[in-house]
C-alpha cells in the first residue's frame, strides 16, 4: 500500500491545530463572508416564512396529507433534477453572475405567489408550480454558494464556516416560522410570500457589490456536457467523497418524513393553529442553535464519524417520540433534539465534502452533495406522505425512525469519514507534452502510456501505489486505466489510460493536479530501478483528423488517407 499517511497526518494536524486556535465565530471576521451570511440569514428567514405559508395555504385550499407533503416535494424535486447541470455551470461560468440570476428568479417567483394569493387566484396546482420555480432558483444557487466559501474564508476556517452556514439556516428555521405564523394569523399567507420576495434583495445587493476577481481558466471554459461528465467521473473515483454522499443519502431518505408531515401532525392530532406550527419549527431551530455551541467540542472528542452516527440515532429517537403523538410539550422537546441532530449531520458532512474537493471540481461535485440531500427530501416526502394517507401519521413517523437506526448501522460499514486529503492545486511531475499546436483541441480519444521499470523486490508496494494513482488519474479525466506486466521482463510495467480529447488531457496537465496526486506520483517513482523517469508516450486516435500540419486542407487529408474521409455510417475503425 502507498504510504501517504504522512501527507494526511500533516494536513490533519495543521487543520486540527488551527481549528482549535480559532473560535467558531472566526469566519465572521471576514467582511464579505459576514455580509453574505447576514443577507442569507434574512433570505433564509423569508424562505421559512414562505414554507409555513405554502404548507398552511395548501391545507386551507383543501389539500390532503399527501398534497401537503407534495409542497415539500415541489420545494426539493426541481433541485434533484437541475442541481447537477447547475453545479457544472458553477465551474464553467462566473459564479457571482450565476448567483445573481438565481436570486432574481426566486424573487420573481415569490412575488408571483404573493400577488396571486392576495388576489384570491391561488390554486393547489399554481401553489405547487410556483414553489417548484423557487426551487429551480435554489438549484442554480446551492452548489455555487457552497463552492464560493473557500473564496470568502481561509481553508482552515472552512469547518467553522460550514457550521455557521448550517446555524444560519437553522436559526432562520426558528425565527422564520414564528414570523410566518404571525403574518398568516394577521394578514394571511400572502404576507409571508411578500416577506420572502423582499428578503432576496439583500443577497442581490451583496453579490452585486462583491469584488470577486475573474476566474483564471488557462484553457478556457469547459463545454457544459464535458463538465458534467468530468464531475461524475471525479465523484466515482473519490472514495472519501463518495462515503460522504452515501451517508447523506441514507440519512435524508428517512429524515425527510419529519419535515414533510409536521404540518399535518400540527393540524391533526396536536390541534395547533399557524402560530403553534411556527412554534414547533422554532423548537427545531432552538436545537440547531444549541448544536452550534456544542458541536465543535463534540467533534474534538468523538470525531466526525462518531458525531454523525450518534446524531442519526438521536434523530431517530426524536422522530419516534413525535410519531407516538404524546403531549405537545414532549413533541417540542423531541424537536429540539431533532434540530440539534440535524445540524450535527448536515454541517459535519458539508464541511467534510468541501475539504475533500479541489477548486476545479468543487461546484460540480458539491452538486451531488446537494442532490442526495434535496433529492432524498423530495423522494422521502412523497413516500412518507403516501404512507401517512395509507397507514396513518403514526406509521409515517415510526417507520422512518426505524430506517434511521438502520442507516446509522450501515454507515459504520462505509469508508471512514476523513477530511485530511490535501487537494490544493499542484503541478504534477509529468514531462512536457508534445507540441499541442499540431493537434486539434477536440482530437481524440488520446491514449497515454507510461513504461515503469521497477525494482523486483518492490513490485508489490509499487502495485499498491498504482491502485491509488489510478483513481487519481480517473479523477482528473482518465478512463480505461490499467497496469500491465511484461511477460518477458517482470520488472517492466506498462500503465495505460485514455482521455476523451487532447484538450481534456491538457487540463490534466495544467488545471487538475493536486498535492495528494503529486505525492502519489512521487511515491510510485521511488520504486523505479535507476534514476530515469517513466517513458511516456501519447497516441491520438488515428481517424480523429489530427492536422499534422496546421495548413493541411481537409480534402487533401481525406485523399491521402481515405479511411479518415466521412462515411454514411460508422466505419470499422471507429473508436468503441
Amino acid at each position: 500500500m502507498v504510504d501517504v499517511t504522512g501527507v494526511h497526518r500533516n494536513a490533519s494536524a495543521a487543520l486540527s491545530s488551527q481549528s482549535g486556535s480559532q473560535s467558531a465565530w472566526a469566519p465572521l471576521r471576514r467582511p464579505w463572508f459576514r455580509a453574505l451570511w447576514i443577507a442569507q440569514f434574512i433570505a433564509n428567514t423569508g424562505t421559512w416564512a414562505q414554507t409555513v405559508g405554502a404548507q398552511w395555504l395548501m391545507g386551507d385550499l383543501g389539500g390532503s396529507a399527501l398534497q401537503i407533503a407534495l409542497v415539500q416535494t415541489a420545494a426539493t424535486l426541481p433541485v434533484f433534477v437541475l442541481v447537477i447541470p447547475a453545479g457544472a455551470l458553477g465551474d464553467v461560468v462566473d459564479r457571482r453572475r450565476l448567483l445573481l440570476l438565481s436570486q432574481a428568479l426566486m424573487l420573481l417567483a415569490a412575488a408571483a405567489l404573493a400577488l396571486l394569493t392576495a388576489a384570491g387566484l391561488m390554486t393547489p396546482n399554481r401553489l405547487l408550480a410556483l414553489t417548484a420555480l423557487l426551487a429551480a432558483g435554489q438549484a442554480l444557487a446551492a452548489p455555487c454558494f457552497q463552492a464560493i466559501q473557500p473564496e470568502l474564508v481561509v481553508r482552515e476556517e472552512l469547518p467553522q464556516a460550514a457550521l455557521l452556514n448550517g446555524a444560519n439556516g437553522n436559526v432562520a428555521r426558528a425565527v422564520g416560522p414564528a414570523i410566518g405564523g404571525l403574518l398568516i394569523a394577521a394578514a394571511g399567507p400572502a404576507a409571508a410570500f411578500a416577506l420572502n420576495a423582499v428578503s432576496f434583495v439583500g443577497v442581490l445587493a451583496v453579490l452585486y457589490r462583491w469584488p470577486r476577481p475573474p476566474t483564471e481558466r488557462p484553457l478556457g471554459a469547459e463545454p457544459i456536457r464535458q463538465a458534467i461528465r468530468a464531475g461524475a467521473r471525479y465523484v466515482r473515483s473519490a472514495p472519501a467523497f463518495s462515503s460522504v454522499l452515501a451517508r447523506s443519502a441514507l440519512f435524508m431518505v428517512f429524515a425527510s418524513g419529519l419535515w414533510a408531515l409536521l404540518p399535518a401532525l400540527a393540524r391533526g392530532p396536536l390541534g395547533l393553529g399557524p402560530n403553534g406550527y411556527g412554534g414547533l419549527l422554532a423548537a427545531v431551530g432552538l436545537g440547531a442553535v444549541l448544536g452550534t455551541a456544542v458541536l465543535p467540542r463534540l467533534r474534538g472528542r468523538r470525531g466526525d464519524g462518531g458525531v454523525v452516527t450518534g446524531a442519526i440515532l438521536t434523530y431517530a429517537a426524536a422522530v419516534a417520540v413525535v410519531g407516538l403523538n404524546p403531549s405537545p410539550a414532549a413533541v417540542v422537546a423531541a424537536l429540539v433534539l431533532a434540530g440539534f441532530s440535524w445540524i450535527a449531520v448536515q454541517s459535519t458532512l458539508g464541511a467534510t465534502a468541501q475539504l475533500l474537493l479541489p477548486t476545479w471540481a468543487r461546484a460540480r461535485s458539491l452538486a451531488y452533495f446537494q442532490l442526495v440531500f434535496m433529492g432524498g427530501q423530495a423522494l422521502g416526502a412523497l413516500a412518507w406522505g403516501a404512507v401517512a394517507d395509507t397507514l396513518g401519521l403514526a406509521a409515517a413517523f415510526l417507520l422512518p425512525a426505524g430506517g434511521l437506526v438502520m442507516a446509522a448501522l450501515l454507515g459504520l460499514l462505509l469508508v471512514p469519514l476523513r477530511s485530511d486529503h490535501d487537494v490544493r492545486h499542484s503541478e504534477l511531475p509529468w514531462p512536457q507534452l508534445p507540441p499541442s499546436a499540431e493537434w486539434a483541441p477536440d482530437a481524440g480519444p488520446v491514449l497515454v502510456t507510461l513504461e515503469w521499470q521497477v525494482r523486483e523486490d518492490e513490485v508489490p508496494e509499487f502495485l499498491g501505489v498504482m491502485r491509488q494513482l489510478g483513481r487519481a488519474r480517473r479523477r482528473t479525466g482518465a478512463a480505461l486505466w490499467g497496469v500491465f506486466q511484461d511477460a518477458a521482463d517482470p520488472e517492466l510495467f506498462l500503465e495505460t489510460f485514455t482521455v476523451t480529447t487532447w484538450h481534456e488531457h491538457l487540463r490534466q496537465h495544467v488545471e487538475r493536479g493536486t498535492v495528494l496526486d503529486a505525492e502519489l506520483e512521487r511515491q510510485a517513482r521511488r520504486h523505479l530501478a535507476g534514476t530515469a523517469d517513466p517513458v511516456v508516450r501519447h497516441f491520438v486516435w488515428a481517424y480523429a483528423v489530427p492536422a499534422a500540419r496546421p495548413d493541411t486542407e481537409p480534402d487533401v487529408l481525406a485523399h491521402a488517407h481515405p479511411q479518415a474521409a466521412p462515411t454514411a455510417g460508422p466505419a470499422a475503425g471507429d473508436p468503441p
